[in-house]
C-alpha cells in the first residue's frame, strides 16, 4: 500500500511534469522504476476508492456473507474454482431473491461449475449455456457424478444418525432398562403414541432388551413420554445436521427409501400419510427434476436468448470469469432484453478483447469488446494487445511469492525469433499452449512446439536450436525484469478495461444501480472483481 506521504504527493503533483520524471523526454525509455511503481499502485482498485465493498452490497440485499450450511464445494473442485463459486453463488442467490426471480442463465458455462451449485444449493433454475459441445457434454456428466455425491451424503448422513442415536440410547441411566423389562399387559396403542410418520418408532430408540411391547402401567407410560421427548429431541438435533445437506437438493438428487419399522403393520391413518408424502415427492420430482439445463450456443451481443430458452422468464444473466468480448456482450444483453432483471459478471482472458481503434483493418465487427463507454469511444482510446496481455497478469500471487514462470517465457520468447528466422513466420493463428510442462529439455519443447504449429521441424538441427539457446540465455534475467515491471502496471489496465464496462452501464437509463465488487481472494483468483448491475424497479 503507499504511504500516506506517498499518496498525499500523487493525490496534488500527478501531471505531465511527475510522468516526466518517470520517463525519459527524449528516448521514451524508464528512468525512474521506484516512480514508476508508485504511479501504477496509486492508479489502482486499492488506491481509486471505485469499488463498493462486497459486505456493503450483502446488507443492501437484506443478507450476509457467512454462506449457507450445506453442500461443501472442495471435496468436488479445486481449491480456485470451490472459492469462486461458492462466494458467487451466494451473492447472485441474494440477488435473485431480491429482485424475486427463480432463473439464472450462466453465460460461458463452461463444466457447469457454478450451474449446478446454484441449481443443487439454492434451488435455483439455471440454464448453463456454453459454445463448446465438449464443455456441455461435460457439464452433464459432472451434474450426473454430482448427484451421486449428494446419494453419498444421505447415506453419511443416515449412518451417523443411527450411530450417534446408538451412543445416546447406551450413554442411558440403567433404570430406564428396568422399566423397560416391566410386565407387559397389552401391545402399544400406535395411534396415539405415533402422531405422525415423522415420529420415531420407540422400539427403534429403546436400547435392545428382548422386548417388543411396553407395560401400559402409570410408571411405564410416563417412562413411555419421557423417552418419546428425549429420544425427539436427540433426533431433531441430529437431522439438523443432515438435513442441512439434504434440503438443499432437488427432489431427484437422492433417492428416498422408506424407514424401517419393527413394529409390525402400519396403522390406516400412518399409511395415508405415507402415501400422500409419496405422491407429493412425485410430483415435486417431476416438476424440478431439470433444474440445471447445460446448452450449446455461441452468444453475441445480438443473441435472442428466447430463441435458445424457450421457457425464459424473468431472470438474471451471470458470467464467471468470461473470455474477451462474452464479458463485454453478457452486459450489452442485460441492457438490452427487458426480461433480464440483474447481471453479476467476472472476466478474464482481457488479451482476448476486441479494440474498436486497433488494426480495424483486420477486424470487421461492428460490435467491439472494448471500448465500450462513450467517454473511450470518443477519445478513440487503444489499449493494444501487449497492455491487455499485461492486464491479465497477477501482481498478488507475485505478491506473496509465487513468481512468474521465467523459464517457460524465455523458452517462448527464443521460440518466436527461431520460427521468424527460420520459418519466416510472424503470426500465425495456432498456439503451442502448454507445451513446457510437457517438454524434457529445450531441444524437445522447440520440435514439440515446430508440429503444433504444422512447420517442418526437420528443417532445423538439434545443434541449431541449442545455438540460439545459448546465444539469449544471457539475456534471461533482462525478460525477467520487464515482466515484472508489466506485472507491476498490470492493475491499472485492468481498472481501465473495467471502468469502461462501470461507464457503460452507467449511461444506460434503464439500469437502477451499477458497482464494481471485489468477489474473490486475489491470491487465489486473480480475476476478481464483479460487474453488478440491477434494472429499474419500473422495468420489472
Amino acid at each position: 500500500m503507499l504511504s500516506s506521504a506517498n499518496r498525499n504527493y500523487f493525490l496534488f503533483h500527478t501531471d505531465d511534469d511527475t510522468f516526466s520524471n518517470v520517463f525519459c523526454e527524449n528516448s521514451g525509455k524508464l528512468i525512474n522504476v521506484h516512480l514508476f511503481a508508485l504511479a501504477a499502485q496509486y492508479y489502482s482498485f486499492s488506491n481509486l476508492g471505485v469499488c463498493t465493498p462486497l459486505e456493503d452490497v450483502l446488507e443492501a440485499l437484506r443478507g450476509d456473507n457467512q454462506g449457507t450450511t450445506g453442500i461443501k464445494t472442495d471435496e468436488f473442485m479445486n481449491n480456485k474454482k470451490s472459492h469462486e463459486v461458492q462466494m458467487m453463488s451466494e451473492l447472485v442467490d441474494k440477488i435473485a431473491n431480491y429482485c424475486g426471480i427463480k432463473q439464472v442463465i450462466d453465460i460461458g458455462s463452461g463444466k457447469g461449475y457454478l450451474s449446478s451449485f446454484l441449481s443443487m444449493q439454492y434451488n435455483l433454475k439455471v440454464y448453463g449455456i456454453d459454445s463448446s459441445n465438449t464443455n456441455t457434454n461435460g457439464a452433464h456428466e459432472r451434474n450426473r457424478k454430482l448427484k451421486k455425491h449428494w446419494r453419498a451424503y444421505q447415506s453419511r448422513g443416515r449412518a451417523n444418525l443411527q450411530s450417534q442415536t446408538l451412543e445416546k440410547s447406551n450413554d442411558r441411566p440403567v433404570e430406564s432398562e428396568i422399566k423397560c423389562k416391566a410386565v407387559i399387559e397389552k401391545p402399544l396403542n400406535n395411534d396415539s403414541s405415533l402422531q405422525s410418520q415423522d415420529q420415531v418408532i420407540i422400539q427403534d430408540l429403546v436400547p435392545s432388551c428382548g422386548f417388543t411391547e411396553v407395560a401400559t402401567s402409570e410408571t411405564t407410560k410416563q417412562t413411555e413420554v419421557d423417552l418419546v421427548d428425549r429420544t425427539q429431541s436427540d433426533e431433531s438435533k441430529l437431522s439438523e445436521e443432515v438435513l442441512a445437506i439434504l434440503n438443499v437438493l432437488p427432489a431427484d438428487a437422492v433417492e428416498v427409501s422408506s424407514s424401517q419399522c419393527n413394529c409390525g403393520k402400519l396403522c390406516e391413518e400412518e399409511k395415508a400419510q405415507r402415501k400422500m408424502a409419496s405422491l407429493k415427492a412425485k410430483a415435486s420430482k417431476s416438476s424440478e427434476s431439470n433444474l440445471y439445463f447445460p446448452l450449446t450456443s455461441c452468444i453475441t451481443a445480438e443473441t435472442e436468448l428466447g430463441d435458445i430458452i424457450t421457457d425464459l422468464e424473468d431472470c438474471m444473466i451471470v458470467g464467471l470469469h468470461t473470455c474477451g468480448d462474452l464479458a463485454a456482450n453478457t452486459l450489452r444483453i442485460f441492457t438490452a432484453k427487458p426480461e433480464i432483471k440483474a447481471v453479476c459478471s467476472v472476466g478474464c482472458c482481457y488479451h482476448l478483447l476486441s479494440e474498436q481503434f486497433e488494426n480495424q483493418e483486420d477486424c470487421p465487427e461492428e460490435v467491439w469488446g472494448f471500448p465500450m463507454c462513450q467517454y473511450l469511444k470518443d477519445t478513440g482510446w487503444c489499449c493494444g494487445r501487449n497492455a491487455r496481455m499485461s492486464a491479465c497478469l497477477a501482481l498478488e500471487r507475485v505478491a506473496v511469492g509465487q513468481m512468474l514462470p521465467t523459464e517457460s517465457l524465455f523458452y517462448r520468447a527464443v521460440l518466436q525469433v527461431i520460427i521468424e528466422e527460420m520459418y519466416g513466420v510472424s503470426k500465425s493463428d495456432r498456439h503451442v499452449g502448454k507445451t513446457f510442462s510437457k517438454s524434457s529439455s529445450f531441444i524437445d519443447y522447440v520440435r514439440k512446439s515446430l508440429k503444433k504449429l504444422e512447420l517442418d521441424d526437420s528443417k532445423i538441427p538439434d545443434s541449431c536450436i541449442m545455438d540460439y539457446y545459448e546465444k539469449y540465455k544471457h539475456r534471461m534475467n533482462e525478460l525477467e525484469a520487464f515482466n515484472m515491471l508489466k506485472v507491476v502496471l498490470a492493475p491499472c489496465i485492468e481498472v481501465l478495461i473495467l471502468l469502461d464496462r462501470l461507464c457503460y452501464l452507467k449511461e444506460q437509463d434503464n439500469v437502477a444501480w451499477s458497482g464494481l465488487v471485489k468477489l474473490f481472494d486475489p491470491v487465489k483468483s486473480p480475476r476478481c472483481y464483479a460487474v453488478i448491475a440491477l434494472k429499474k424497479q419500473s422495468c420489472f
